[in-house]
C-alpha cells in the first residue's frame, strides 16, 4: 500500500483537530494514520516522546497534518497543562480517542492493593482526567465527540479483575456523561476490542501470547482482530456520520464476548475474511503470531 486504505472519503475530517491518547503505539498509532489520512489535525500525546515524534513523522511524512504532547494521565496537573498547550497551539478540540491504558495478566487473587489502584488510576481515572480537561479547555464551547477504549468485560476478564473494574468504570461513566453534556452538543461512546494484533500484545509473556493464537481459533471469527478493524470504528464514532449515536458501547470481536464457553463452538470453519487497510502494520514475524498469518493467509 502505498497510503492508508481507509473506507471514509477523503477530507471528511478537514478542518477537524482530534486528540489521541496512547497514540503513539499500537491501536492508537493506527488511528492516528487513519484521521490523518482523512484531513484531520492529528494531536497524540503519551508520556514518550521519543515514541510520539517517531509516528507525528510517520504521518507527516505520508501528507498529514500530526502534532504530540507529552502527558501522563494518571497525572492532573500534567493532563490539563498539555490540553491546554493544544488548544493554544491549534484551536478547538473536536474529537478525543482515550486509548492511553494497560493492565498485566494475574488471578485477582495474586494482585495487590497497590497494583489494582495503579490499574484503576491508569485507565478509569485517567479517562476521566482528560475527558475533563478536554471539556473544560474546548468541548464546553465547541461540542466534540469521544471515544474511550475498553476491553472485551460483557462477561468479566478473567486475570485480569483490575482491568475489567477499571473499564467497566468508563463504560458507564461514559454513558452518564453522554447524558450530562448532551447540551454541550458532545458524544461519549465505547469501543471494546477483543484479541487485537497490536503491540500491546508484545508485552504479554509468550506463554499468553501462544493462547492469544490459540484462543483466536475457537471465537466465531475464528481469527484475531486487526488494528484497521478497530480505527474504523473509532474513525466513524468521531465522524459526523454518528451524530445520533451516544453512550454507546460498540464490540469488535469477531463475536468472542458472545462464545465464553469453547467446549461448545457454533462451528469448526476457517478464520472469516478481514480488514487490512493500514500501510504501516506491526512485523510479528518470529513472534507465536507468525503462526496465525500462515492460517490465514
Amino acid at each position: 500500500m502505498d497510503g492508508y486504505e481507509s473506507v471514509f472519503r477523503s477530507a471528511l475530517f478537514e478542518g477537524r483537530t482530534v486528540l489521541i491518547t496512547g497514540g503513539g503505539t499500537g491501536l492508537g498509532r493506527c488511528t492516528a494514520h487513519e484521521l490523518g489520512s482523512l484531513g484531520a489535525t492529528v494531536v497524540i500525546a503519551g508520556r514518550r516522546g521519543e515514541v510520539l515524534a517517531a509516528t507525528a513523522e510517520e504521518i507527516r511524512a505520508d501528507g498529514g497534518r500530526c502534532e504530540f504532547e507529552t502527558m501522563d494521565v494518571r497525572d492532573e496537573e500534567s493532563v490539563t497543562g498539555a490540553v491546554a498547550k493544544i488548544v493554544e497551539r491549534v484551536g478547538p478540540i473536536h474529537g478525543l480517542f482515550n486509548n492511553a491504558g494497560g493492565q498485566f495478566a494475574a488471578p485477582a487473587a495474586k494482585i495487590s492493593a497497590s497494583a489494582f489502584r495503579k490499574v484503576v488510576d491508569l485507565n478509569l481515572n485517567g479517562t476521566f482526567q482528560v475527558t475533563r480537561a478536554v471539556f473544560e479547555a474546548s468541548m464546553k464551547e465547541h461540542g466534540g465527540s469521544v471515544v474511550n477504549m475498553l476491553a472485551d468485560i460483557r462477561s468479566g476478564y478473567v486475570g485480569m479483575a483490575h482491568s475489567a473494574a477499571a473499564r467497566a468504570g468508563i463504560a458507564n461513566l461514559s454513558i452518564t456523561l453522554a447524558l450530562e453534556w448532551a447540551r454541550f452538543d458532545i458524544r461519549m461512546n465505547c469501543v471494546a476490542p477483543g484479541t487485537i494484533l497490536s503491540s500491546g500484545m508484545r508485552t504479554y509473556p509468550e506463554p499468553i501470547q501462544e493462547a492469544g493464537v490459540k484462543g483466536a481459533k475457537v471465537v466465531p471469527a475464528a481469527r484475531l482482530g486487526t488494528e484497521s478493524e478497530v480505527s474504523a470504528v473509532v474513525t466513524f464514532l468521531l465522524s459526523p456520520a454518528s451524530a445520533f449515536v451516544t453512550g454507546q458501547t460498540i464490540a469488535i470481536d469477531g463475536g468472542a464476548s458472545f462464545q465464553k464457553n469453547t467446549l461448545f463452538k457454533v462451528t469448526d470453519h476457517g478464520p472469516t475474511s478481514r480488514f487490512e487497510a493500514f500501510h504501516r502494520p506491526e512485523d510479528w514475524s518470529g513472534t507465536p503470531f507468525a503462526v496465525f498469518f500462515d492460517d490465514v493467509d
